[in-house]
């Protein structure tokens, strides 16, 4: 379970018995977490195979597998309705992981997304993905294991930078490309939810793609889904209207988000100058009826316009895919620059600045705690 090569090693623990002191005093009902073939219990996390018994036997702990008594609670950087997430340090080693804690008594459909989630937290193995070393169902929530992106999310970032240059965000976009790719093309999963809040970074300068709550999982060799889910501000015009949908509704996503990063402001004005958009289905029309955003050719370059006019397209027949965005020049125009993001994220003023900065889980309406 804890093997993932370079992504996510081994913790070389000898663990003694736990104490009273463990995070599992934060929990008050015990019992066992199934969901088809995912198996969750105290010990950890399983993908029971359909031919087994319907009575699957519980999870064993192992030698070296993570449990909710290795951790010290820090500081709580997130929360809300029915779930928390705290910054979390290992007792044995030191290391600061992201506890994200989720309480069980909440509606079958939100079960039903928490269980995809730890679906693919489970099988998911990229360096563009946050990890997920391990997840629990004790006492009646469901607590994940996550590696800790003490740089925060991109939101954050812009918070503080209000834009980002074009040459960082070729940087950026070549990441966050890679996951996508992963996620389509070796999982066969449309994020749904792509957005600043999911895109998280580290002091490395790397950027990595979390929150799978409403993910889905494509059966189908189709390819399409008719779900209305996610955050209506970055949803494709197909999926606004309730049709069909595939990989590529992604993409409009990320082209938003990359015109966002760069312009300092979301792609739609809202009518009201200053006020933002207070009525979502005014939103939701207009990314329907009207042109789609564009770069402005006037700040930005050729290429930059190029790449986000792929993304956006409303139709997604013509709209580009994760692999063919790869290989758009605006990609590696400025590879002769050696962008270090690791020095802009730090030295750009972003919560790397702090000692734990801050870990934001967009999921559930997470909020940053002061």
């Amino acid at each position: 379970m804890m093997n993932k090569g370079k992504l996510a090693p081994i913790l070389k623990l000898n663990l003694p018995p736990p104490d009273e002191t463990s995070l599992a005093k934060f929990l008050t009902e015990s019992g066992t977490f199934m969901d088809g073939e995912l198996l969750v219990n105290r010990n950890g996390v399983r993908i029971v195979s359909q031919t087994q018994s319907d009575s699957p036997p519980l999870i064993q702990p192992s030698d070296n597998q993570l449990s909710l008594a290795d951790f010290d609670a820090v500081k709580v950087v997130g929360k809300g309705n029915g779930g928390i997430v705290r910054l979390v340090q290992h007792k044995w080693t030191g290391q600061f992981f992201a506890l994200k804690m989720i309480q069980m008594n909440v509606d079958e459909s939100i079960r039903k997304q928490i269980a995809q989630e730890l679906k693919i937290n489970q099988t998911s193995q990229c360096a563009n993905i946050v990890v997920c070393y391990q997840s629990f169902y004790d006492n009646g929530a469901v607590s994940i294991i996550l590696e800790y992106m003490d740089g925060g999310s991109l939101a954050d970032f812009l918070k503080t930078v209000r834009s980002i240059p074009e040459p960082y965000l070729a940087a950026i976009c070549k990441q966050v490309l890679k996951g996508l790719w992963y996620l389509h093309h070796e999982k066969h999963i449309i994020h749904r939810d792509l957005k600043p809040s999911n895109l998280l970074i580290n002091h490395q300068g790397e950027v990595k793609i979390t929150d799978f709550g409403v993910s889905a999982v494509l059966a189908s060799t189709s390819g399409l889904a008719n779900t209305f889910v996610g955050t209506y501000n970055y949803m494709s015009p197909e999926r606004i209207i309730g049709g069909n949908y595939g990989y590529k509704s992604d993409m409009w996503s990320l082209g938003l988000v990359l015109l966002e990063c760069a312009t300092g402001k979301f792609p739609y004005s809202a009518p009201q100058p200053g006020e933002g958009w207070v009525n979502v289905y005014e939103l939701m029309e207009t990314i329907v009826d009207e042109p789609p955003p564009r770069a402005p050719v006037d700040q930005f370059s050729p290429q930059f316009c190029s790449f986000i006019e792929a993304c956006v397209q409303k139709d997604p027949k013509d709209r580009a895919s994760a692999n063919e965005l790869m290989s758009h020049p605006f990609i590696n125009m400025y590879d002769e620059l050696a962008v270090n993001l690791s020095s802009y994220f730090t030295e750009a003023g972003s919560p790397l600045a702090t000692l734990f900065g801050y870990f934001v889980v967009a999921w559930l309406g997470f909020n940053v705690c002061s």
